[in-house]
């Protein structure tokens, strides 16, 4: 099933400032919360959708690529993206957003009555990628080192705030007795302490171990695009939850082909007879080679269009073109004979310059050759 728009989803339209996505969040999570729709996996569904909708579109970075690129610069399968959200994600991440609009002290019901679930830090590593893997999509074996919970690592209930890793104070004013919750700065607001700790770790018990992640790259990347693998960061201590892997594309510089957008260029540089007689040539496409034919009399300057020999759309709009620009190459050097042929040849009618459509605009031209 195709994933609704996000900005539909929040409904807020796409010149929506950060203040009013944040209150459009806000109300679409207060109408689906798990407390207010218990045993309801419609609005379970709806709660997440509008979580991950929010997580994109509130952040000013992953809002610019979803503007230009849709789902797709999220996705690619490892988890990129918002899609693999779950309670624990959203509690932890956009708890703050509610207040006190839920049982009086935040969310309930999930992750031991209001307690924060603690998650690790992300991972941040560039994956160079050719044209041609960019061109048709690639898995790449990832090496990274990441902190683990170390085997033998045991955590116990912080006994200072029984698990809930929030303290709640009572205190008098004028207005009466008043709540309060806060964090717990005993175990940090987590809610469980270390209770054994395993050799060669850390003080939260994590040890570091290096882990060949793969990750599915889809068709179409950019340059500077940083995808996310869900889970794949630095593993969190306690019940805490994983953060993620970000992995940031870089596009190496191709030999003989340049790409603009979803187009690429190739420069074909033809001799003087040849272009005169007319010829074939090989030439590199993303996906091999491919024989083209030059038509005699071609001139310099002459862009051939392969279509569909470019780079697939990221948001899944077909294919762009291969552009290949002629240059006829004029020698430098004649011996005798040669130069006596073209002395001869200054005045011949076939030599004389007749550009072709010369009564055509520059506009005019650049639209026949894109037609």
């Amino acid at each position: 099933m195709a994933k609704r728009d996000y900005y539909e989803i929040l409904g807020v339209g796409k010149n929506a400032t950060g203040a009013e996505i944040k209150k459009a969040y806000r109300k679409k999570a207060i109408q689906f919360h798990p407390d207010k729709n218990p045993d309801d996996k419609g609005a379970e569904a709806k709660f997440k959708e509008a979580a991950e909708a929010y997580e994109i579109l509130s952040d000013e970075n992953k809002k610019a690529r979803y503007d230009q690129f849709g789902h797709q610069a999220f996705e690619g399968g490892g988890g990129f993206g918002g899609g693999g959200m779950n309670m624990d994600d959203i509690f932890s991440q956009f708890g703050d957003i509610f207040g006190g609009g839920f049982g009086g002290g935040g969310f309930s019901g999930f992750g031991g009555g209001g307690q924060r679930r603690v998650k690790g830090s992300n991972l941040r590593i560039r994956v160079k990628l050719t044209l041609e893997e960019i061109a048709n999509g690639v898995e790449k074996k990832i090496k990274v080192k990441r902190k683990i919970q170390a085997e033998g690592t045991t955590y116990k209930t912080c006994s200072t705030c029984k698990g809930s890793g929030q303290v709640t104070r009572v205190t008098n004013t004028i207005l009466g007795r008043m709540q309060t919750a806060s964090p717990c700065t005993t175990c940090g607001g987590v809610g469980q302490m270390i209770d054994k700790k395993a050799s060669n770790t850390d003080n939260q018990g994590l040890k570091v171990q290096e882990e060949t992640i793969p990750v599915k790259i889809p068709a179409g990347v950019v340059d500077g695009m940083q995808l996310k693998v869900s889970g794949k960061g630095n593993e969190a201590p306690g019940n805490g939850i994983s953060g993620d892997l970000l992995v940031a594309i870089e596009e190496e510089n191709h030999n003989t082909l340049q790409r603009e957008g979803d187009n690429l260029h190739y420069d074909l540089y033809v001799s003087l007879p040849d272009a005169v007689l007319g010829s074939s040539r090989e030439i590199d496409t993303v996906t091999g080679k491919v024989r083209i034919k030059i038509e005699a009399g071609v001139q310099s300057g002459k862009i051939l269009r392969l279509r569909g020999k470019g780079i697939p759309s990221i948001n899944g709009y077909g294919k762009g073109d291969l552009l290949v620009h002629v240059n006829v190459w004029t020698p430098k050097t004649l011996n005798k004979e040669q130069k006596t042929f073209f002395e001869t040849m200054r005045n011949n009618e076939h030599f004389t310059p007749k550009p072709e459509n010369s009564d055509k605009s520059f506009f005019e031209k650049v639209k026949d050759m894109f037609s």
